[in-house]
């Protein structure tokens, strides 16, 4: 067994080393809001979630932590990001004897911003709105006692004042667990998918020596920001009322060099505290946060809070990162 686990470990790192030389693109992906997480709980760990997650919130994470006990879940999560911009996630969940499904929608979107003419480059007196978009659906199941496996379909939308551009990808997870201290090795590719295009329209363009006509407006296509994560997470210790674990997780997305984030969780009967680094990040670095478990004869309710400092990004910590989540477990 531990010859199979270092074998499938070693052919994982090869693959993401591989990825890392190929697609070192800095800021070329398009549809950016799929790369902020969900889940308070995930986010208080630095992220380091691929091999953890084993709840609702797997269907952001990893879609084969969705194989659980609970006949259903819900979730809910909203995240106060940096430059007054907001992000949203919904989920819900069923298990039959098919498997588990789930449905999800995610939502990042701005205040009304003023809109600058193209001619002045000075306020014209409008207003424009802008958001993100995904919905999707979840399949996952468990084939043996220790290996899951699920999948993701989303539909993906962005919205510019009156343009807007659209498109699908998916998502393919896999837990395993090793039986050794509660060890679990995580695999996720997110984001998998055809490009979008972005066109300008020229009509609009009226203006002799406009700068505008210096974009191409060929139809050029931008890929979606795909990433792999590969993860482990295991005990410290455990008892009948509390336990510490810890995680570690290394990520290759298409348009950044790999990057590393480090988590821990400690649990006290119905109280969490957590804590995380992330390494590799331009801004984001450490996250903290906290959880309640309440339980109740309607449900088990998780009430989550996560900061994660985002450097240069934020004035204080008022202005940093804040997520806050809720889970219902039937």
């Amino acid at each position: 067994m531990k010859k199979i686990i270092l074998t499938l470990l070693l052919i994982i790192v090869v693959k993401v080393s591989l990825l890392a030389a190929v697609f070192a693109k800095t800021g070329t992906a398009s549809l950016q809001f799929l790369k902020l997480g969900v889940d308070a709980r995930a986010i208080g760990m630095g992220e380091a979630y691929t091999a953890t997650t084993d709840d609702i919130s797997s269907v952001y994470w990893n879609p084969a932590g969705l194989t659980n006990y609970y006949q259903k879940q819900t979730f809910i999560s909203h995240t106060n990001w940096v430059a007054e911009t907001y992000h949203e996630f919904v989920a819900t969940s069923t298990s039959t004897d098919y498997g588990f499904f789930a449905v999800f929608a995610s939502v990042f979107h701005t205040p009304d911003m003023e809109e600058t003419d193209e001619v002045t480059f000075g306020p014209t007196g409008r207003k424009f709105s802008y958001s993100n978009l995904a919905f999707g659906l979840t399949y996952a199941n468990e084939f043996t006692d220790r290996f899951s496996f699920g999948v993701s379909g989303k539909y993906l939308r962005e919205n510019i004042a009156d343009e807007s551009v659209n498109g699908m990808s998916v998502d393919l997870g896999s837990r395993y667990k090793t039986g050794y201290r509660n060890i679990i090795i995580g695999m996720a590719l997110r984001n998998f998918g055809p490009g979008t295009q972005y066109k300008l329209d020229n009509n609009k363009i009226i203006v002799d020596n406009d700068p505008w006509e210096m974009f191409d407006n060929s139809g050029t296509e931008f890929q979606l920001p795909m990433n792999f994560s590969l993860g482990m997470v295991g005990d410290i210790f455990r008892t009948n009322n509390s336990y510490l674990i810890t995680a570690a997780q290394i990520d290759n997305c298409v348009d950044r060099q790999e990057t590393w984030n480090l988590g821990a969780e400690y649990n006290y009967h119905l109280l969490f505290l957590r804590c995380g680094y992330q390494i590799g990040y331009d801004a984001a670095s450490y996250s903290a946060g906290f959880g309640v478990q309440v339980v109740t004869r309607l449900a088990v309710f998780n009430i989550d809070y996560a900061y994660t400092d985002m450097g240069r990004l934020q004035e204080d910590m008022i202005s940093g990162a804040h997520r806050i989540s809720l889970k219902l477990r039937y």
